[in-house]
């Protein structure tokens, strides 16, 4: 099979395609031919040396793919999941290749509504949204969710998810172009963080009351703004440093708000954990595929080879959803 393998830590151009023996599925597990896979930002951060996979993960990137079930481990249940399922995977590493072993536990089918290579941008966004939105920020219906970012891989989601479960969505963009797009995912206000004040458009938008959740890819950067949005009561869910990841937390507020800041990961999470949010999206997001409420968002699809072209537009800024490798 091929692989991406990174040559040394850096830039783009350390990406290479090599070939690398099939894997072979051990207990429990599926292997996939690939259809494709998705790119994400932790798969930059693992390229230039400061995410390192997982303890077992294969050593190259890619944190999910779609494709078709080509064989089965040992006591892997193949009547659930015969040779030909299409199917898409959450991985701990190991996505940017023709073929891969996954854990059962860790497979969602792909329904004949979603095209099998744009699957492929779900698993990773999809799980993360969900368990952030949900389990983490206790989104419920007519709660205000502000989702900054709206325009990425994982906020593009969040949006749909987010008016999916009934709450008022406001999410924020870079421009009139990206803020429409936001709108027609299901964000009833969009707040254009090139022109508007953020906290100021929140406030407008919700008659003064502020985000009861806060999804955040910032950090450190957007912590005093996002803290200032919160309602009372309000979560904000971090998941995400693109704007550092040390700052300083006026606790005054925080305590004043009976706010809560919460931090979550989800790929060095335990297989049994990861299993659980998988199937709880199976239940209760996947659903939303087959009847219209949720849709891959693909910006490009590339080549397997072109890997560092797809590293170097996903750092560009100009992706709205997902960037996809095909083998």
């Amino acid at each position: 099979m091929q692989v991406v393998e990174v040559k040394s830590p850096g830039g783009p151009e350390q990406l290479r395609l090599v070939d690398r023996p099939d894997p072979e599925p051990g207990p429990g597990e599926v292997l996939v031919r690939v259809a494709a896979a998705g790119v994400n930002r932790a798969d930059l951060l693992q390229r230039q040396g400061k995410y390192p996979p997982p303890p077992g993960a294969p050593e190259w990137p890619g944190l999910e793919v779609s494709g078709v079930v080509a064989g089965h481990g040992p006591g892997t249940d193949a009547v659930r999941w015969p040779v030909g399922t299409r199917v898409a995977a959450l991985l701990a590493g190991g996505g940017y290749a023709s073929a891969v072993t996954v854990p059962a536990g860790l497979l969602l089918p792909v329904p004949d509504e979603v095209d099998l290579v744009d699957a492929a941008g779900l698993p990773e966004a999809v799980c993360t949204a969900w368990t952030n939105l949900v389990d983490a920020g206790g989104l419920r219906p007519g709660d205000v969710l502000l989702v900054q970012g709206g325009s990425g891989g994982v906020g593009s989601v969040a949006v749909q998810l987010g008016a999916a479960l009934g709450a008022h969505v406001v999410a924020t963009a870079g421009g009139a172009e990206r803020a429409d797009r936001c709108r027609e995912l299901g964000a009833r206000t969009v707040v254009d963080h090139r022109t508007q004040d953020v906290v100021e458009a929140v406030r407008a938008a919700t008659g003064g009351h502020g985000a009861d959740v806060v999804l955040d890819v910032l950090g450190a950067g957007g912590l005093a703004s996002n803290l200032a949005a919160l309602a009372t009561g309000g979560r904000l869910v971090v998941i995400g440093t693109q704007r550092g990841a040390r700052g300083e937390i006026d606790l005054g507020l925080l305590m004043a708000r009976r706010a809560s800041v919460i931090g979550t990961t989800l790929r060095p999470r335990p297989l049994a954990e990861k299993e659980r949010v998988v199937a709880d999206v199976l239940a209760h997001a996947w659903p939303m595929l087959t009847d219209g409420r949720l849709r891959p968002v693909v910006h490009a699809r590339l080549p397997l080879g072109r890997a560092g072209d797809a590293h170097a537009l996903l750092d560009s800024g100009a992706v709205f959803g997902k960037v996809l490798l095909v083998p």
